[in-house]
């Protein structure tokens, strides 16, 4: 008998290309892979249309569709993770020294309000220099990926025809999120970052506070679910074998080239922990702190849980 054959869009990297490659298969099911090297217009199509039946999706845009009824539920695979203490630029001119300063100025967003990168350094702000998300006006330069989603009072979209990263050089803002410096042009000197070394700030938040942003999750459409009960953990099984492929290589110094998130992850070897931990358990503190952030910020309107979020035979597995 044939096995189930079902589509799934992934960006290939070295966590995932075990299954692409057929080192790791899935039990009782063939997998047909989409490699979309950018992912933001798959995450688009499948929140608004269900396009495929698999999916790697943004944590944050997860969150924002699960509550308006998105037709998907998550597995608590965590394919993506990145500190983003980098991510927060300031004009060098703004006279900025402390990040509180910028409570009641806008701040420039990059892309919608419920992307991810957006949501951790607002975390980070919020957390670490005690600026509340609520006290900043926040410049967005596109709408989200959530059809329905509708931004918080104190967003508005940039000006047709500007670009973020002038209107930061130039002064126009003081302070933007969501990019890095290796973003923006060279000529662009009047842009600083608010951490010199953005690795490092990232990995003293996980010393200090167990502070390891998700970035990537996966999801399944519940109609597949419902004809599939088995796939959860089938697909758990796979990912779990193929990120361990992974680590194996990273931890025996086997990777040529290490890319910053290769030696982002190699880091958090050295710290004696799994650089990319699977299932609810082993991530529980680190998620449910951002759902609160979720609805601190106004991505999230209600509270919601984690059991309200991923699929349920899959609570109790870790990998």
């Amino acid at each position: 008998m044939d096995k189930p054959n079902l589509d799934i869009v992934l960006r290939m990297q070295d966590n995932v290309t075990p299954l692409r490659d057929g080192q790791v298969s899935v039990d009782g099911f063939d997998l047909t892979i989409h490699d979309e090297e950018a992912m933001d217009g798959a995450f688009r199509r499948m929140v608004r249309t269900n396009e495929f039946a698999i999916s790697e999706l943004a944590l944050t845009t997860y969150v924002a569709a699960r509550e308006q009824g998105a037709e998907f539920t998550a597995l608590p695979i965590f394919l993506v993770r990145e500190f983003h203490h980098g991510a927060i630029l300031f004009n060098r001119n703004a006279g900025i020294t402390d990040p509180k300063q910028l409570a009641g100025q806008s701040v420039g967003v990059d892309r919608g309000y419920t992307v991810t990168t957006g949501v951790w350094a607002r975390e980070i702000l919020a957390k670490e220099h005690g600026l509340s998300p609520e006290s900043v006006n926040w410049v967005l330069t596109s709408d989200d990926h959530v059809a329905e989603f509708r931004p918080p009072a104190n967003t508005r979209q940039l000006e047709a025809g500007r670009d973020l990263r002038q209107e930061l050089q130039t002064g126009a803002l003081p302070a933007t999120i969501g990019f890095f410096k290796e973003d923006i042009p060279a000529e662009y000197d009047n842009v600083v970052p608010l951490h010199a070394d953005g690795l490092a700030a990232g990995l003293n938040a996980f010393d200090q506070r167990g502070h390891y942003p998700i970035n990537h999750l996966m999801v399944v459409r519940n109609d597949v679910l419902a004809r599939y009960p088995e796939l959860p953990k089938a697909l758990f099984k796979a990912f779990t074998a193929s990120k361990q492929i992974y680590i194996n290589r990273l931890r025996a110094g086997d990777i040529e080239t290490p890319t910053p998130i290769d030696k982002m992850h190699q880091r958090i070897l050295e710290r004696g922990a799994d650089p990319l931990p699977y299932g609810i358990a082993p991530n529980r503190a680190l998620l449910e702190g951002y759902l609160d952030q979720c609805l601190s910020q106004g991505v999230l309107t209600q509270p919601v849980t984690l059991e309200d979020l991923f699929e349920p035979s899959t609570f109790d597995l870790i990998g």
